[in-house]
Parts: structure tokens; sequence; C-alpha cells
């Protein structure tokens, strides 16, 4: 059975170290509850994991990983996969085995799937929000530690996208390096001269002065921080007529997502995505 759950995300080696350490940080010191009560007795039991509220489904096939790490004779049944809509009170997985290592478990297998569903239902909201548009939503690297490729995989399964992986997948110029290097034009040519040939190089501005310098600079994406809709207007007709990506970033909500995808951004990156997602309502009942 564990060669059939360990497969995608949950056959990624992070997550299975993740898988790990999570199971160490609950189980350290053992069950003690599921040991004295239904241990010592060998019951089977069968248990549903049941969403009590709609969802985006995803994580389950790393919850299912879970159990099969507690216990390999714990057989699963999926019922919903990554990307799923779920209606409130549908079931996601059952697992069946013996009760102390089903009930050993749970907590762990269900912290994943709340966590990770919330984040894939969040996205869809966001992708929602933009549709009809020919703006696209993507997360950042505020990602919860140790979390980002299960985070960022929620995040499309939802339907947004992903910005950058880690610092090494895309250049991208901030208000730090800007202060470093000096100017945005300095901090651009810098860039063009040393960076690999396949990044595009990607430059924060905060007004139209810095645009400007960084369109002038060569800069191929420019990223309007904190400026409202209307700024973000005029700044993407400049960005555009040069055929330069907008992307806009900064306290962007679902209330006013709509207002910076209409004023012109190709990209909106929204950290809540991952950062601030609530874990959905998840349970785990057990039938015998």
């Amino acid at each position: 059975m564990g060669d059939v759950v360990f497969r995608g995300l949950a056959a990624i080696p992070a997550v299975r170290r993740l898988i790990e350490l999570a199971l160490d940080e609950d189980l350290g010191r053992g069950d003690v509850t599921s040991s004295i009560t239904v241990g010592s007795e060998g019951r089977e039991v069968v248990a549903d994991m049941i969403t009590r509220e709609p969802i985006v489904a995803f994580g389950v096939d790393v919850a299912a990983a879970v159990f099969v790490s507690v216990d390999p004779t714990i057989e699963i049944e999926f019922h919903a996969h990554g990307g799923a809509r779920v209606d409130r009170g549908g079931l996601l997985m059952t697992a069946r085995g013996p009760a102390a290592s089903v009930l050993t478990a749970e907590r762990t297998a269900l912290n994943f799937v709340q966590r990770l569903s919330g984040v894939a239902t969040l996205a869809k909201r966001y992708a929602d929000a933009v549709a009809g548009t020919k703006a696209k939503v993507v997360d950042t690297r505020k990602t919860t530690p140790g979390f980002r490729a299960l985070e960022k995989a929620a995040v499309l399964a939802g339907g947004c996208a992903n910005h950058r992986f880690d610092l090494g997948s895309g250049i991208l110029i901030k208000d730090n390096h800007i202060a470093a290097c000096g100017s945005v034009r300095a901090a651009v040519e810098a860039a063009k001269t040393k960076a690999p040939h396949p990044l595009r190089i990607e430059v924060e501005v905060t007004n139209l002065g810095e645009l400007d310098e960084a369109l002038a600079a060569g800069a191929e994406i420019v990223l309007l921080d904190n400026m409202t809709p209307a700024q973000v207007e005029v700044a993407a007709a400049r960005a555009h007529g040069r055929n330069v990506i907008v992307e806009v970033s900064g306290g962007i909500t679902l209330a006013t997502i709509g207002d910076y995808a209409r004023a012109g951004a190709d990209l909106i990156s929204v950290g809540a995505l991952t950062h601030s997602a609530p874990a959905v309502d998840i349970g785990l009942d057990v039938r015998t």
C-alpha cells in the first residue's frame, strides 16, 4: 500500500521529510491515549475524512501518506483528488486499519489537508475575482517554512499561478537592492550585464519616476508596488508601450483586485494566498 500512496507530491523527498518531521513533532513520545484505550484490543476501524464546508480539496494524497507512514497496513480509498470542488459533507478519503494507528495519524493528516485545502480554496476565490480580464493572479515566496512546494501546488490547484519558487529562479530587483546599488538604473544595468541569459529582469518601482528610469534602463518586467488602480492605469499604459510586462502588488484584497485587473495589470501578486489562507474545516469520523 505504501508504494501506491507515496506518489505525486507525497513522493517528493522534501515532502517525505516534512511528513516525518510533523509525525515526530506529534508522536515523539507516542500516543498514550490511543495505546491505552484501543491499542491492545486490535480493533479495526473505518474512518471517513469529510469536509464541513465547501472547499477546493488539496493535500489528500499527503494526508494518505501520513496514515501509511504511521502504519503501512492502513488501506486508503480516495474520493477526491487535488483541485476537486467538494461541497459541504463531501467525502475526501477513507482509511481502514487498526484503530490505534488510524487515531494516531488523525491530527497530523488533518493538519496537512486542512492547511493545503485552505490555500487552494482561497486561490480559487482570487482566480474567480479576475475572471474575464487578462490579469493572472500569482503567489509569492511568503510561504510557511518547509511547505513551499505544497502551498505553491495548492495555489495552482485553486486556479492561480506561481511566481518565483526560490531566489534562484528569477531576477526581481526590489527596494533594498536599489538602495544598495544607488539607483534603479544602476541596479537594472548591473543585472543586464551579469544575468544568465534565460532570466528576465524584473524591477520594483513605487512611482512614475522610478518606472520611467526602469523602462529607460531596459527592464523587461516592472512590479508596481503599492500604487492605486488609477496610478496603475497610467503606469501600465507607459510600460505596455514599451512591450514591458506589468505586475502589481501591495495590500491587494478580494475587494480591490478586480480594479487592478481592469487597470491593466498582467500579473497581480498576492502574498495572502499563502500567508493568510485560513485552514478549512475538515474532520475524520470513525465508524466501526
